[in-house]
């Protein structure tokens, strides 16, 4: 009896050993809860022309993804309305109801599950969707409204000096329904870094290096002005790619020191394409690259097996 106890006692599985009480439902709830602040501020700008392209997205991308997987009820675990929202917040307002079916519908099924579902994708599915869309419809996806008095006018990007700091930082101003308000961007991360689903690396890297490079370099050329690299920071998508979606458990590195490259990569890249490229806006496609190239980061940056030596 005292064997057969001690064998019951005796648990042979597989790895992983160490569990955690955290789930795929209960992670992606909390990043719809930190990401309420922006959609919030998005409604208030801009009013139904923000509210019903985000719920177009929300419901588009949970239908498509449970038409692909038919099991665990319409949320599911989160995941596809996770990237609903995001793809919505990176949309100008007022944008036409087939734009969001179709850029919902290639985040889940081009982003998502051609690569076999959550897990195994390589690219940030939302900016999968978003970079589709910016390729087909690139006249629609670039149409801003003032949140003033909603009519149509240029984002900061385009113009720059045209808005102020404080505009920029508290949504007064042109853009996505997701970038015009850091302060709600901060405040939702800040939740998300209190839940430990972040850390400071991606989106500390990806900032601090936005802005050193941002103050460093212009069209005009080299020099050093710290308004140009904080409005590098405030202005665009950056704060939001920076928060929700650089940091996308799936798509980013899992080492701590690849996790800073891939921030710090992402803010160069970012700023990059902003001066010297075609596109005003970086961010999309800055994330998208970072990603094609996180197993060579995680492979580089693997630590050391412990009383291994190096080769």
């Amino acid at each position: 009896m005292e064997n057969l106890a001690v064998e019951k006692k005796f648990v042979v599985s597989s790895s992983p050993h160490v569990k955690s009480p955290e789930t795929v439902q209960k992670i992606m709830t909390d990043v719809l809860i930190a990401l309420v602040p922006a959609v919030v501020a998005a409604a208030v700008f801009f009013r139904e022309q923000a509210i019903i392209p985000i719920v177009i997205c929300l419901i588009a991308a949970m239908a498509t993804e449970f038409v692909l997987v038919r099991k665990g009820g319409f949320f599911s675990d989160g995941s596809a309305a996770v990237t609903g929202v995001l793809l919505a917040l990176t949309l100008p307002p007022g944008v036409s109801w087939w734009i969001c079916v179709i850029g919902s519908v290639t985040a889940i099924f081009l982003g998502k599950y051609v690569f076999g579902g959550l897990g195994n994708n390589i690219f940030n599915p939302a900016l999968v969707g978003r970079a589709v869309l910016l390729a087909s419809w690139g006249t629609r996806m670039t149409e801003w409204y003032s949140p003033i008095d909603l009519q149509s006018t240029a984002t900061p990007l385009a113009e720059p000096g045209a808005a102020s700091m404080l505009d920029l930082f508290t949504g007064s101003v042109a853009g996505s329904l997701g970038e015009t308000s850091a302060i709600a961007l901060l405040i939702g991360a800040a939740y998300l870094l209190y839940k430990k689903h972040i850390n400071w690396r991606i989106p500390g890297g990806y900032i601090i290096s936005a802005f050193i490079l941002g103050a460093l370099i212009s069209p005009a050329g080299f020099q050093f002005e710290l308004a140009d690299g904080l409005f590098h920071v405030l202005a665009g998508g950056l704060l939001l790619g920076a928060l929700f979606m650089a940091t996308d458990m799936v798509t980013s590195p899992v080492t701590p020191k690849g996790q800073l490259i891939f921030g710090v990569g992402c803010g160069i890249l970012t700023v990059l394409i902003r001066v010297y490229g075609n596109f005003p806006e970086g961010v999309t496609f800055a994330i998208l690259i970072m990603n094609a190239v996180t197993p060579l980061i995680d492979d580089a940056t693997k630590p050391r097996i412990y009383g291994g030596v190096k080769s």
